[in-house]
This record gives C-alpha cells, sequence and structure tokens, in this order.
C-alpha cells in the first residue's frame, strides 16, 4: 500500500469517527478531542484553543511562506426528514451517510491526509499549516477568527478552505451581511383614523429593496444580491402598529466593501438598519495564482460562490476547494462518496505538488 492509500483509508476511518460523534456548534469537544488523538497517534505535535485545532510541517521554516489547509468540524443540526441515523456512519452503494460526511467532514479528513502528506517533507518551498476549525456553520468569534485574531497562526501567503465544491475551483466568495431594521409609526384604534402604521412603512423600505441594483457587478460573482428574509409587527388586530421589524440578507461581492453597501441602505430607507456584523467580508484568488492554474491543468473549472465559509475572516488570497456537492450540505441522509474522498485528496496532493514543490 503506498502512503497516499494508506493515508486515504485513514481519512475514511476518520470520517466515520466524526460523524458517530455529535459536534453542534459550539460543542466540538468531543471531535476536537478525536483530532487530538489522531495527531498524538501520529506523534505530530499540534495545538488547542477551545475546539479549534491546529498543526504545522515538521520542518517548519519562518524564512519561507505558508499554505494553509483549513476546513471545520462543527455541523448544524439534523434536518427533521432524516430517515437514517445521523450519527451511524453507514457505507452503502459507494456512499458514506451521516450527519457533517458532506460539509465539511470530507474536506477535512482530506485536507488533513494531504497535510500529513507532507508533514515530513524537507524538499518544501512553503510550510504547510492545518487548521480544523470550530463555529464556522454560525460564523462563530470563536472559530478560525479567533486564532487569528490572537496571532496564533503565522502568515499565511494563500489558503485553501475545505467545503464540497466537487473539487472545482471556487476563486471568489461573497461577502455576508445581515442587517436588522426598524420602521417606526405611531399607535391607534384600526377602526378609526389614528395612528401611523409602521407595516406601510417598511413596506415602502423593502419595495426599494427588491428593486435596487447595485451599478457594480463582479465578473465572477455577479451583482450584489439583497433578500428580505424575516419580518414582525403587530400583536392584536384591532391595533395598528408603532413598529415592524425586518431583516435583510445582504450578499455582497468585491466590488463593494460592507460599509459601503450599509450606506447605500441607510441613504435610500426611512428604517433604522442595524447590521449584525461587518465581520463576513467577499474573498478571492486571482485566476492567474499557481494553485488555480494547477488545478486548472488538472481539468478543474473556476466559478464564484454565492455561499459563506470561513474564507470570509482571511485576509489573505483563499480557494474554496473540497469534495462532495454543495447541494447535499444540510439535507437529510446525508452522504458523500468514498470515492470522492479519495480524488479529493489526489487532485490536493497533485495541485500543490505544482504549487509548493
Amino acid at each position: 500500500m503506498t502512503l497516499q492509500e494508506q493515508l486515504t483509508q485513514d481519512a475514511i476511518e476518520l470520517l466515520k469517527r466524526l460523524i458517530a460523534t455529535p459536534s453542534f456548534s459550539r460543542e466540538e469537544n468531543l471531535t476536537g478531542d478525536i483530532l487530538e488523538e489522531f495527531f498524538r497517534e501520529r506523534n505530530i505535535p499540534f495545538r488547542r484553543k477551545i475546539n479549534n485545532i491546529w498543526a504545522r510541517n515538521q520542518h517548519f521554516n519562518p524564512a519561507l511562506p505558508t499554505v494553509l489547509l483549513n476546513s471545520h468540524h462543527d455541523t448544524v443540526k439534523p434536518n427533521p426528514k432524516w430517515t437514517l441515523d445521523p450519527f451511524a456512519p453507514i457505507v452503502q452503494d459507494g456512499k458514506l451517510f451521516g450527519l457533517g460526511s458532506n460539509d465539511a467532514g470530507g474536506c477535512l479528513v482530506s485536507l488533513l491526509a494531504t497535510f500529513c502528506y507532507y508533514y515530513y517533507r524537507t524538499d518544501l518551498q512553503y510550510n504547510v499549516l492545518f487548521v480544523a476549525s470550530a463555529e464556522e456553520e454560525i460564523s462563530g468569534v470563536n472559530g478560525l477568527e479567533l486564532l487569528l485574531e490572537e496571532k496564533d497562526l503565522p502568515e499565511i501567503a494563500f489558503a485553501i478552505v475545505g467545503e464540497p465544491t466537487q473539487m472545482h475551483l471556487a476563486i471568489a466568495e461573497k461577502g455576508l451581511m445581515v442587517v436588522d431594521c426598524v420602521a417606526h409609526g405611531k399607535a391607534g384604534h384600526a377602526a378609526r383614523e389614528e395612528g401611523d402604521n409602521a407595516i406601510y412603512k417598511a413596506i415602502q423600505d423593502i419595495n426599494w429593496i427588491t428593486g435596487f441594483q447595485f451599478p457594480k457587478i463582479s465578473p465572477v460573482l455577479g451583482p450584489v444580491k439583497m433578500s428580505v428574509t424575516v419580518i414582525n409587527a403587530g400583536k392584536q388586530h384591532n391595533v395598528v402598529p408603532d413598529s415592524c421589524t425586518f431583516t435583510i440578507d445582504c450578499r455582497v461581492t468585491e466590488q463593494y466593501t460592507l460599509e459601503e453597501v450599509l450606506a447605500t441602505i441607510r441613504t435610500n430607507i426611512a428604517s433604522e438598519a442595524n447590521p449584525r456584523s461587518v465581520r463576513l467580508r467577499p474573498s478571492s484568488i486571482p485566476e492567474n495564482h499557481p494553485i488555480v492554474q494547477a488545478g486548472l491543468a488538472l481539468g478543474r473549472t473556476t466559478y464564484g460562490s454565492p455561499t459563506t465559509s470561513d474564507q470570509a475572516v482571511l485576509s489573505c488570497q483563499s480557494l474554496k476547494l473540497g469534495p462532495g456537492h454543495s447541494e447535499r450540505s444540510h439535507t437529510a441522509d446525508e452522504f458523500i462518496y468514498l470515492q470522492e474522498i479519495e480524488e479529493g485528496i489526489d487532485l490536493y496532493i497533485k495541485m500543490l505538488n505544482k504549487t509548493i514543490l
């Protein structure tokens, strides 16, 4: 058995253990323990902060640039339509079923296998850093962002962030800003001409949101997208509501900062508009970057991703890439093909061989 075959076998067995262990966001301590055990069994030094686990190659050289291999080990809670036990790693017809198998366990173990492939190498032109992060599914502050803010990690030249992309190259990713809005009116009796209906004021603002188009269009990600996803007002039928709250989901491209999008919203609506955060920014990597060119040479294609990942908290150039299919994420009876893991490890290694050796 070759080293790569052994690493692939180990990765699949590790994924089965991770699936069998609940690891909801902020509750990843037990899968963190499993990852610790994986490193200890191989005598690979590692560090842990809360539920983030990271390690670097044996011959780490501060004079060299560093590539980050990152994916997350937290999961969402099971979709209520599961027909299987979400914590039972069942293999059937070449598929490995289980919660987190596709998002993003297959990516995590494939990147970990890739890290182990390079761990002992002495001929690298880059250091290799592996991070299994927590709280990715809730964009939490105690995940990868914590390690970056507290400078636990070395400076990163570029990153591969493992998310299910069918091993195609997501060279750009939209940022996310959630904006909570309040339209103010005046309460009154619905039977008389009293009050100032906050719902009607909110409707005016929502009509602007649904009809407005930001003029600058990203060549990879397309337009900025705003969607009103939550609305709430009123407590009883005969009272004109004095407030109406609604939430805007803003998917922002590299053509605008989150602050610019927020300023445009505030200029054009009468409601109060307050962002939950301006942390989750757009990310990208140039198509002429060596890691992207390596993927293209292997027959992969590029695209822009509308969904967010740990890329949003990185300041370096980053590529989203991993085995599995995004459409399976967060679904009932989630699965990943075992062959996807094998191919994922193989492609990661082939691309990095063209980039870091």
